[in-house]
């Protein structure tokens, strides 16, 4: 089938000042101005009544079950405080009438009380059930009494504390008993209410972080199956990671893309476990490092003779230079197998001592700008944990860019939300300003290099030109039809910093558009019902 989009705004590289797009099934066939299109042949025609037609977004770090339990379950963000918290735990506990409780999104920092929930706390207010909430970090845990003694061994891990505030391994094996009350009937749900959502933000694929320590085989399994079913509705693509060190045939068998991702070298700022080369100022701590370099460097070599793409999960400055020596070391080793250019990632890197040795490493930088959003600047928790100065320094996106390490962007949902013009906005807006992409490049970051960093731009995805994919969202900035159409298609040429026609203004504050309409390689996965 031909379908002609008419009388709109089409963001492209290729067509300055495009508002018509011919599709032909599943490819871009055509891009040109209204008064062309009338000459074309189509089977349908849809007015854009005005809106913007761009290439359709990826979510480059994403966690469905966990996006799909915050969108449905316990949400603890909205708690002004630890009591306001707790109330609404014995809510849900009252509605779930002894069934396990499973939550996220608690921070400490924003709660007067400036400290998690306790076991005791916890017992009491789920009437001595099976609780588990995790910190909006998701490196930390909050944990009754009756979902520890469920965990075999795990007085004796690291990170266990009796108060209930469990981190690294204490935290793992309380998370997996924990997700393992969700029946697969009860995943399939949480994965398709968690996809369904990206999909009406103009999200096209999401890049799946799995692991042993995160979620399970049987999720992926389940997540994968879903989206490749015949009989399934039409969904985001999904690029799905294995983050297990010595885990290259489990995600082969998986079916995986890599093995890696959420591979934790380290932990959270806001877990005080993110590796430091030196202590936070708020903790006698820097974290820790998980691995030997050697380990790394090793499933570096195993990745790349898979196939596969290796991934790092390092957010502190240590254990971001400890991935750098250890692509140095594999390629020093093994580097008949082309280890610099295997498309290997990084994971958040938020903290970058040396950005030009970061980039000779060939690593993609996967990085969520809603965190500095979220948690930086001089009053932040980031300046809490580092002090303000260091916490300056957090997030230089800028850096790397200009330095060419390639960027994709992502939201770690639900550690912050699924919000892709809010990404944009917060990659262009940083807390620090020096560290601003500009909307054009991150615009790219949050498209094409979301399929190149899954190596899955070989076909041209990640752009509106013709030939490539019918990947593709259509936005509207305020109501569709009441406006002269002059007047609606200069509402998208604001931003005079993209050097482009065709960008809304992303300055905090302006208002940011909404999705109309997501396709997929000419498959429709949302629809407002706003167009014709």
């Amino acid at each position: 089938m031909r379908t002609l989009l008419t009388n709109g705004r089409i963001y492209s590289p290729w067509a300055r000042n495009a508002t018509a797009l011919l599709l032909d099934g599943t490819d871009i066939a055509w891009l040109g101005d209204a008064e062309s299109a009338a000459t074309m042949t189509a089977d349908r025609t849809v007015d854009l009544a005005g809106a913007l037609v761009l290439p359709a977004f990826v979510d480059a770090h994403f966690h469905a079950t966990a996006t799909g339990l915050a969108l449905s379950g316990l949400d603890l963000w909205p708690a002004g405080s630890l009591a306001a918290a707790l109330g609404l735990i014995e809510q849900h506990a009252r509605r779930g009438r002894g069934r396990p409780l499973l939550g996220s999104g608690w921070d400490e920092t924003r709660w007067p009380e400036h400290r998690p929930p306790t076991a005791t706390e916890l017992d009491r207010a789920s009437y001595g059930g099976v609780v588990y909430l995790a910190r909006t970090d998701a490196h930390s845990a909050a944990v009754s009494s009756a979902l520890m003694a469920s965990v075999p061994g795990l007085a004796a891990m690291a990170g266990y504390s009796p108060s209930g505030h469990l981190t690294k391994q204490a935290h793992h094996a309380a998370r997996a008993v924990a997700l393992s009350a969700i029946t697969s009937g009860q995943r399939a749900d949480l994965h398709r209410g968690a996809l369904r959502h990206a999909a009406s933000l103009g999200v096209a694929a999401v890049h799946e972080m799995a692991g042993p320590e995160i979620s399970s085989a049987e999720d992926l399994t389940g997540l994968l199956g879903l989206v490749s079913g015949a009989e399934t509705e039409p969904l985001p693509e999904v690029y799905a990671y294995w983050g297990e060190l010595r885990g290259v045939h489990t995600a082969l068998e998986l079916g995986a893309v890599g093995a890696g991702g959420d591979l934790f070298c380290d932990g959270s700022i806001g877990s005080h476990t993110a590796g430091l080369l030196r202590p936070y100022v708020d903790s006698d701590t820097s974290g820790y490092l998980r691995y030997e370099t050697a380990e790394l460097a090793e499933h570096v070599r195993a990745c790349t003779e898979s196939g596969l793409q290796a991934g790092f999960h390092a957010i502190g400055d240590a254990a971001t230079d400890q991935v750098v020596a250890a692509m140095r070391l594999a390629q020093e080793r093994f580097g008949g197998a082309g280890v610099f250019g295997a498309g290997h990632r990084i994971e958040h890197s938020e903290m970058v001592t040396d950005v030009a040795a970061l980039a000779a490493t060939g690593l993609t930088a996967s990085v969520q700008p809603a965190f500095d959003a979220t948690w930086g600047g001089s009053a932040g928790m980031y300046a809490e944990r580092l002090g303000a100065e260091r916490a300056s320094t957090l997030n230089p996106f800028a850096a790397m860019a200009a330095a060419g390490v390639p960027l994709a962007l992502g939201s770690d949902s639900p550690v912050t939300a699924v919000d892709p013009w809010g990404t944009l906005r917060a990659a262009t807006y940083p807390t620090n300003p020096e560290h601003a992409l500009g909307p054009r490049a991150a615009l790219n970051a949050h498209t094409r290099g979301g399929w190149r960093a899954a190596r899955a731009d070989g076909d041209g995805s990640g752009v509106v030109a013709p030939g490539s994919p019918a990947t593709y969202a259509i936005f509207a900035a305020g109501s569709l039809g009441v406006d002269a159409p002059d007047e609606r298609l200069a509402r998208w040429s604001t931003d005079e910093r993209s050097g482009v026609p065709g960008l809304p203004d992303l300055a905090p504050g302006a208002e940011l558009p909404r999705c109309l309409r997501t396709v997929v390689r000419g498959r429709q996965i949302f629809d407002s019902g706003e167009l014709a």
